[in-house]
Order: structure tokens, then sequence, then C-alpha cells
């Protein structure tokens, strides 16, 4: 475990160092020797992180109707589970101990956390998921479980210990509404506090606990399921298709037995099942569409008064652009993708429109003017801003 020295407090996301967030690995040698293989602790590697949000600004953004919050209560040894949002009642009455409430998405609605969000693009932005900020009292926690993803924990205010274990049995409690572990045993334990970052590479079982009043900030990347992909590309088809033809049997029989599927019919539609062909172009026209698509809960907020397109194009050229915080564009070769949508482009506008995918801005002078329309049909849609992010 890398381990570096502390350092002060207040931290500034202009004081972000990738080189510090990783203990002094640079991000080769990170993603060849721990992503997804082994844990990695890095002491202070965000020296005075989380002052920009508190227990009070979490529990307002969890009464938000556009946050995805959750509670998580253990109350006589069993675990109980409340979606939000919530009112301030309802938490102004919580217990002194054993109870998380959870925020995530919290880059959507907070601008730091959107930046904090995108210094990890050492990860491609296709895997990247959310920002999620939890908050407990002493003894607070979700229990003892695994996920299917990699996570990075950064501890902010106050101390909690996070137990690891690489054990193979991943039975979990019946009933229980987390995938909480029936049988948890603890291989190593580290006490987290302000400043320190624990990676966690997928199904490693492990158990966080409050030791003190704290908050914990976790950065999900997405690792969709086998089934789902294939599913979701199925009703892909299923939308994009247009298959003609209609059966029919002129020369039908009488059958022998009525209640018996026609030999033809079978034939025919093993036939047109046999006409269907995908290749890579088609899976990534689905992908990029399928990892581009909001969740359900979120919705873009138009301007009320949108610029006109040749008052858009003066400002982008002066100010540049930025993408609103809930868009992700994504991009194969020239086609680009959007919460969703999809656009082909020609090869120049395709290289001038690489950086606004990558830095999530486009800087004034890299505002092409045949980039213009296109982005200004975002710009209505709420998918960007003028200015910089």
């Amino acid at each position: 475990m890398v381990k570096p020295g502390r350092a002060s407090q207040g931290f500034r996301m202009a004081d972000f160092s990738l080189e510090r967030l990783l203990g002094g690995l640079t991000p080769a040698r990170f993603l060849a020797e721990y992503w997804q293989r082994r844990p990695l602790l890095v002491r202070q590697a965000l020296p005075g992180f989380g002052d920009w949000l508190d227990r009070d600004g979490l529990a307002t953004l969890a009464q938000r109707d556009d946050a995805e919050s959750r509670l998580v209560r253990f109350r006589r040894g069993r675990c109980e589970l409340e979606h939000g949002p919530f009112t301030a009642e309802q938490l102004r009455a919580l217990p002194k101990r054993h109870w998380s409430l959870l925020v995530s998405g919290v880059n959507h609605l907070l601008d730091e956390g959107d930046r904090l969000l995108r210094r990890f693009d050492f990860i491609p932005r296709a895997r990247l998921d959310d920002l999620m900020v939890s908050d407990a009292p002493p003894g607070g926690g979700i229990g003892p479980h695994f996920d299917s993803y990699d996570v990075f924990l950064i501890q902010g205010r106050g101390r909690r210990r996070w137990e690891i274990s690489a054990q193979d049995d991943l039975t979990l409690v019946e009933d229980a509404p987390l995938r909480i572990l029936r049988n948890f045993r603890v291989d190593d334990s580290w006490v987290l506090e302000p400043g320190d970052m624990l990676y966690l590479p997928p199904r490693l079982a492990h158990n966080g606990v409050a030791l003190t009043a704290c908050m914990t900030w976790s950065v999900g990347f997405r690792a969709p399921k086998a089934d789902e992909i294939a599913g979701r590309f199925l009703d892909h088809l299923h939308d994009h298709l247009e298959l003609d033809g209609l059966y029919a049997d002129p020369g039908l029989r009488q059958p022998a037995h009525a209640g018996e599927i026609p030999a033809a019919m079978l034939d025919w539609a093993a036939q047109t099942i046999r006409t269907l062909r995908w290749g890579k172009r088609d899976i990534a026209d689905f992908l990029g569409r399928y990892l581009s698509e909001p969740k359900p809960h979120v919705f873009f907020d138009p301007p009320r008064r949108p610029l006109s397109l040749a008052m858009f194009a003066q400002r982008a050229a002066k100010q540049g652009v930025a993408l609103d915080a809930r868009s992700q564009l994504l991009f194969r070769g020239r086609v680009y993708f959007i919460n969703g949508e999809r656009v082909e482009l020609d090869a120049a506008g395709a290289r001038a429109l690489r950086a606004l995918a990558d830095r999530r801005e486009l800087p004034a002078d890299a505002c092409a003017e045949a980039l213009m329309p296109l982005l200004h049909d975002w710009y209505r849609a709420g998918y960007l801003t003028l200015g910089s992010a």
C-alpha cells in the first residue's frame, strides 16, 4: 500500500494532483498493476478534501426531486432501505447511530462534484458512472457487501474503518434490500481520515463503518451486465429493423392436430430470423446510444429564452462552450453520441468536436463555424452552455 506523508488542509480543485491521488503512481502503472486486480490505499491523496459540502448541504440535496437519494438503517439487526426525496423533518428525526444517507449523482447537482469526476479521465468516460456522497453518524454503514464495479472511496469529514476480504463466498442475506453478505471474513482493515483514498476492484467484499460522524465520496464506474447488454441490443434492433414480408400459406391443408404448430410456419419464422444480420458498426451505434443515455431521473433544462443561431455563434466564438454536467458525449470515429442521440459528422467536424468529448468544453478558438448549427441545437436542448465549465 502506498502511504505518502500528510499535508496541510484546505483542498481546492486547482490543487488536484493525479500523481498524488494515485500515491505517486503514474496512471499507466496504476492501470497495469491495480485496476481490477487489487486494492490501493493512499494516505492524504486529497488533503483537506470535502469542505465544499457539509452534512447540512447533503441533507438539502437529499430533499431534491432531481436527486437520487437513499436512507439505510439497521434496526434489531435488520437492514431497512428507504428512497428519497426526504423531508427536513424526516432527516432531523434520525437517531444518533446506525444509519447512512446516500446521494448519488452529486456530479449532476454541484459544480465541484462535476469537476472532481472530470479529473478521473485517465479512465474512459464510457466507464465512468457518477459521484455518490454518504453521510453517517458513529456506527453508520450499509453492511458488508461487494460491488460489481470499481470504486474510489475518498474520505471527507470524520473517520471511517474499512474492512476488506478476498473471500469467494458471496452468499447474500435473504430478503435484505441490499446485497449484504451473510458470511463476511475480514482479511485487512484500515481507518481512513480526511483526505485518504481507497481504491477497490470489483467483487472484493468490503464493509465501511463510521467511527465518528463522517462523509465519504465514492467515485463509481459502470460495468454493464452481459444479459442487459444483449437484451438492450435486441431492443435496439427491434426499434431500427425494417423487415418486409408477411406469413402466408396458400396451399394450406387440414391438419391432423389443430393444436400443433405447422411445420411451414416454423420454417418461415426460422428463415426470417436467419436474415437478421449485424456487424461491428451496428453494435457501435447501439453501444454509443446506450452508454450516453441519461438515467431515468435525469432531465435537462433548456434556456427559457434561447439565443438565435447568429447570436449564439457570436458568443460561442468569444466564450467557448461547455457540456452540461448531466450530458454524456462519446464518440467512435466520426460518429458522436450525446444523451442517447446519434450524430455523424464529416472528418473535419469530427476532429473539431473531439476536444468537447475529451475535455467537456470547447474553447472559443475551436468553435468552428461549421459546428455552430449542431452546437446551437444542443444548447437549445440544454445539453451545453456558453462559457467555460
